[in-house]
């Protein structure tokens, strides 16, 4: 009961500190400019395009741009957590505060989980508001509502996860800079994969196609990321827009299997362990 108590300790503790660091003001301004900017070219869309948005074709048109906004907002994710997480971890290392922490004593794997857990809500509350605010924006200029909110939300909640596990395990080998600037890098390399592997699969390239399947699995942000993308769409629109969108970066032909939201479950279980390890064998 007492690692217990002492794990939600750290993970709130770790919650107040992030929502106290300056990236939260700058994830705050980048997301207000998105909505804002989202706002304004979907009210467009319903002005200009003369098209009523109960046909197939406008509905698939604001799956599109729905999944292209949200996509802005897994990035504002992905670049507000991998750079708090190497300080979180890192920088108190290098500071000698986790030493201080450490003595009184506190396990280093219960250090390391409750600040995983703040991280974690942290990074999740910011994509369950900033998403919510997406869709009502959405509702409001266009009159669409996503099919499945809910369950893409958490997908790319889980998508933040794995980063951050990432960035969590990078920060106990590298500098805080350096692990942020990793893990976008590994972000940003999988979701091009991702799209080069879409494409290879509709034009019938085998060979190209496994690009973004082996992606996927060795980082599963991209297939989070697309099991999302379908949450979003209008199914039935997709259906009737044929094949002329396969391979499309911001369409998603097919949900998620059990098996993959298994593997990355495992993976994240496997990269928390390294990271455990790496810390516990960490020279403070």
């Amino acid at each position: 009961m007492t690692t217990v108590r002492t794990v939600l300790t750290i993970a709130a503790l770790t919650l107040r500190e992030a929502s106290r660091r300056r990236v939260l003001w700058a994830l705050a301004v980048l997301t207000v400019a998105l909505l804002g900017l989202s706002a304004w070219g979907f009210s467009r869309l319903l002005a200009e395009s003369g098209v009523d948005l109960t046909s197939g074709q406008a509905r698939l048109v604001a799956s599109q741009l729905l999944n292209l906004v949200m996509f802005g907002f897994s990035l504002i994710a992905a670049l507000g957590t991998a750079f708090l997480t190497g300080p979180t971890l890192s920088g108190e290392t290098e500071s000698g505060i986790a030493l201080s922490v450490l003595a009184r004593p506190i396990r280093r794997s219960a250090l390391l989980l409750g600040k995983w857990l703040g991280l974690v809500a942290f990074g999740s509350g910011f994509i369950v508001v900033a998403g919510l605010a997406q869709c009502l924006v959405v509702l409001w200029t266009v009159d669409y509502w996503p099919p499945q909110p809910v369950t893409a939300l958490a997908l790319l909640a889980a998508q933040t996860t794995v980063l951050l596990t990432l960035g969590l395990l990078l920060s106990t080998v590298i500098s805080p800079m350096a692990s942020g600037v990793v893990a976008v890098g590994l972000f940003g390399a999988t979701w091009v994969a991702g799209v080069v592997g879409g494409l290879g699969a509709a034009l019938g390239n085998e060979g190209v196609a496994r690009v973004g399947t082996v992606s996927r699995v060795l980082l599963p942000t991209d297939g989070l990321w697309r099991g999302a993308m379908h949450g979003f769409q209008d199914a039935a629109a997709l259906a009737d827009a044929g094949p002329g969108f396969d391979g499309f970066p911001f369409l998603s032909q097919s949900a998620l299997s059990p098996a993959y939201l298994a593997w990355a479950a495992v993976w994240v279980a496997m990269i928390w362990g390294l990271a455990a390890t790496s810390f516990a064998r960490k020279d403070l």
